[in-house]
């Protein structure tokens, strides 16, 4: 059982940044981050492998960045919008495993 504890979110106004983490208590060879607005479904934000293999959604390419160090996950939000108002949950995997261990997630909320 692997657990995952993020930290960073909060209430920024539209244009501010805002920068998650995610410390995992074992190690993970893929970690990502995922968002669910209010009556959507959870999408996909950006991952990342061991070996540094990054993959960003369209909607956040340019704006948002990914990055790691061992078993803890960053997410550095920039030019936030409030379309970026969401719960953001970290997650991770381990290698050869089809087994994903979430976060409890953690608000982001960006004000207009």
């Amino acid at each position: 059982q692997m657990r995952l504890v993020e930290s960073g979110g909060g209430l920024v106004q539209a244009g501010e940044s805002l920068t998650l983490s995610c410390a995992a208590s074992g190690s993970p060879f893929t970690m990502g981050w995922y968002r669910q607005a209010p009556g959507k479904q959870r999408d996909t934000v950006a991952t990342i492998t061991a070996d540094g293999t990054t993959s960003v959604a369209d909607s956040v390419k340019g704006r948002f960045i990914i990055s790691r160090a061992k078993n803890t996950v960053y997410l550095q939000m920039n030019s936030l919008k409030p379309e970026d108002t969401a719960v953001y949950f970290c997650a991770a995997k381990i290698y050869g495993s089809t087994t994903w261990y979430w976060g409890q997630g953690t608000q982001v909320t960006v004000s207009s």
